[in-house]
């Protein structure tokens, strides 16, 4: 029986995209598969630079849902977020990475194993794949992504680091 997957939304990705990382899903999780919708939720910009990122990470692997109708049961989440959360169900995924508190919220429901982009880079500081975390996390505040301060703290104090002052 093939090892269960991990799966993963698009914020994360996009997150790990704008670091230039994307090499710490492979790092830390070998092989993480995304559904249709957030394969096309992360080209809907920059669709060029954003489809060779993917054809130079081989280890994300787009994947259709068994059954599609499975996504309409996630009533107030968009069509992504839905499909991630139909997928992990569907292939027994050991791990989802999703960030938007709705989507975690159903996670939690449904018995999912979950974590977000900073637990992704807590995770990878711990396993020595990165030298420091607030160097990073300023590069995704200053890239437009919004990260909750007292996360931030929180996971900064965890790996015992201090936050880049202002």
């Amino acid at each position: 029986m093939p090892a269960r997957p991990v799966v993963a939304n698009n914020t994360p990705l996009v997150a790990l995209w704008v670091l230039g990382r994307l090499d710490l899903l492979r790092d830390l999780y070998g092989e993480v598969l995304i559904p249709q919708a957030v394969h096309a939720e992360f080209l809907a910009t920059e669709r060029a630079l954003r489809q060779t990122a993917l054809e130079q990470a081989p280890w994300i692997k787009s994947v259709p849902l068994a059954n599609p109708r499975r996504a309409l049961v996630y009533v107030g989440l968009d069509r992504g977020e839905a499909e991630v959360l139909a997928l992990a169900e569907e292939r027994d995924a050991c791990l989802v990475i999703i960030d938007e508190r709705k989507e975690r919220r159903y996670a939690k429901r449904l018995g999912l194993p979950l974590t977000g982009t900073m637990g992704l880079l807590l995770l990878a500081k711990e396993e020595g794949l990165i030298p420091a975390l607030p160097p990073l996390v300023d590069e995704l505040q200053s890239a437009g992504l919004y990260l909750a301060r007292s996360l931030v703290i929180r996971v900064l104090q965890l790996a015992g680091e201090r936050p880049i002052e202002e």
